[in-house]
């Protein structure tokens, strides 16, 4: 048997290249590795993590707003902001079209958008801010590629349109922007955190790597504010400016004894938990604070302090107003109806222009501006709310008669109704004047004595004289209350309109020992009635009547109460 030759196959050189080839690429690729995982290692963990990690704020809680009884007033929610990143998102994906259904924004505007973003490498787009949590778990379930949210917070007002001037509202940043929201917003607002998460491939967040920046949340404020008196002032203010078909109206009830801001309203308002809000900013004004007017007759009450503060004078001295007009520097100063003879104390009460012009013409100009401005007209109540309005007091020439007659009966001098109240409280707590608050006060608060407690005793009475006779208005079934009317006309663009009005009342309950400090203005009332006892002074005993039965003031009508205005040579 013949042995079998075995002959060894030699490879083409086209092989042997190849395979050389191929085995310095292997050894390319392992020295590449190596090289990398040796040297790179940092540089390659950076940059993985920063694919598959993110910073993300974290929203800090607004602090609550509530009032004096702990009722919340403003109260931040959790809500979802849906986001997308352009470059992740894949803008002809047919879920796109569930997705703008879901938020209720049109499917093109959402695709247009995020091309655009895209073209721009620009990472961030949002959708919608401020969905509910139950719309965002509907985004969350389509799994949409570059879909994300935010959680966040959106501001919920309980009162609604009741308190919204005076709370204010905040932005889609849940940032202050008017009212109390904004004078008090670094206060309330807080400071957002951040932290470090994971995200998956469709930029879902699947793990949290801890906080960067710890959240600290907003304080809460309490405010001076009772939710049920401001609900009832609101009601009443509302049912007049309706019924007298009025532009217009607010109301100010303050505390005399702390200067506490326990209600304040203004109608038409409007509703502050609307983000889209309707176009009319005139609703949402504090018309309270940053409104200044002409305030008529209601301001005699303040020209007769400043008579009593100077002159010895008698409650029964007798003041000839006849014939029912009077001239000074070619002007003519008229009463509204023929008073003839009449007391002092009867002035106030039947609101006689004349009779006041008499009294304060035997005083200086500077005199009657000098009272004015220590009641707190001409400048802030110092309540820092925003906006606030100091109103107008010029100081009259030494021979300027008629325009020192037009300062005593509400003309010439222009003041806000919270400046008014505040004048009026200042009568009520004895000459104490107080700093206005808008946030709750402990305790009774120390003032400056701005008026002698004798001169401001000698008002009280003539206004509660001016509220007791049966056609007054303003009474208040079981107290004594203390007021004053005023109808002023309007500025037109001719002078003066005498077809358009503004109706006030400011006044104190009850007459003794008071508890509250209230104005109430109403704007253009249309419906026929237009004089103060009319229109403003139901909506104070409306207003009074449900203050003193919620902070449980007893009954007072059994108390004597007799006229004190003395002799003026007091020192007290």
């Amino acid at each position: 048997m013949k042995n079998k030759t075995v002959t060894k196959t030699k490879l083409p050189g086209r092989y042997m290249m190849l395979l050389t080839l191929f085995l310095l690429l292997l050894l390319a690729v392992a020295t590449r590795l190596g090289y990398l995982h040796i040297c790179k290692q940092d540089f390659l963990r950076t940059q993985g993590e920063a694919r598959t990690t993110r910073e993300v704020k974290i929203a800090a809680y607004r602090g609550i707003i509530k009032d004096r009884n702990g009722e919340s007033l403003a109260i931040s929610t959790p809500v979802d902001s849906v986001w997308i990143n352009p470059q992740e998102f894949d803008a002809a994906d047919p879920k796109v079209a569930q997705l703008a259904k879901i938020l209720a924004v049109p499917t093109k505007t959402i695709r247009d958008r995020a091309k655009q973003y895209a073209a721009t490498r620009k990472e961030f787009m949002y959708i919608r801010r401020h969905v509910e949590p139950k719309v965002g778990e509907k985004v969350k379930a389509l799994k949409i590629s570059g879909v994300h949210l935010q959680p966040e917070y959106r501001r919920y007002y309980p009162a609604g349109e009741v308190a919204a001037q005076v709370l204010g509202v905040t932005n889609v940043d849940d940032v202050g922007v008017e009212g109390l929201e904004l004078a008090y917003n670094s206060w309330l607002q807080g400071k957002s955190g951040k932290k470090l998460v994971s995200r998956d491939r469709l930029g879902r967040e699947v793990e949290s790597l801890g906080e960067i920046t710890e959240v600290q949340p907003g304080k809460d404020l309490t405010l001076s504010m009772d939710s049920r008196l401001q609900y009832l002032a609101y009601k009443a203010l509302k049912a007049a400016v309706i019924q007298h078909k009025a532009v217009s109206g607010s109301a100010v009830v303050i505390d005399v004894k702390t200067g506490e801001v326990l209600a304040m309203v203004n109608d038409p308002s409007f509703n502050p938990n609307k983000r889209e809000r309707d176009g009319n900013k005139e609703h949402y004004r504090n018309i309270a604070v940053t409104d200044a007017f002409e305030p008529g007759s209601v301001l005699k009450t303040f020209g007769m302090l400043s008579v009593l503060e100077r002159v010895k004078i008698s409650p029964n001295t007798l003041i000839d107003t006849k014939p029912g007009y009077m001239r000074l520097q070619g002007q003519v100063v008229r009463d509204t109806h023929y008073n003839g003879v009449i007391e002092v104390a009867d002035i106030l009460k039947e609101s006689s222009n004349i009779g006041i012009t008499k009294l304060v013409l035997n005083i200086q100009p500077r005199e009657l501006w000098e009272t004015y401005n220590r009641l707190g007209f001409g400048w802030g109540t110092g309540s820092g709310f925003p906006g606030e309005n100091p109103g107008t007091l010029t100081l009259p020439g030494e021979n300027q008669t008629f325009v020192q007659a037009t300062m005593s009966f509400g003309y010439g001098v222009a003041v806000t109704p919270l400046q008014l109240a505040q004048a009026y409280a200042i009568i009520g707590s004895g000459g104490i004047k107080r700093p206005v608050s808008f946030v709750k006060v402990d305790g009774e608060t120390p003032g400056e004595r701005v008026i002698k407690p004798a001169v401001a005793r000698q008002v009280m009475d003539m206004l509660s004289i001016a509220v007791e006779h049966n056609r007054s208005n303003a009474r208040v079934t079981g107290y004594r209350v203390a007021g004053k009317t005023g109808t002023a006309h309007k500025i037109g663009k001719n002078g003066y309109d005498k077809d358009r009005y503004r109706s006030i009342f400011g006044g104190l309950a009850p007459a003794i020992n008071p508890k509250v400090a209230i104005v109430v203005a109403i704007d253009e009332p249309r419906s026929g009635e237009y004089y103060g006892n009319q229109v403003a002074a139901p909506v104070f005993a409306r207003i009074a009547s449900g203050a003193l039965r919620l902070f449980k003031v007893a009954p007072d009508l059994l108390d004597t109460h007799g006229v004190h205005v003395a002799s003026n040579g007091s020192k007290n």
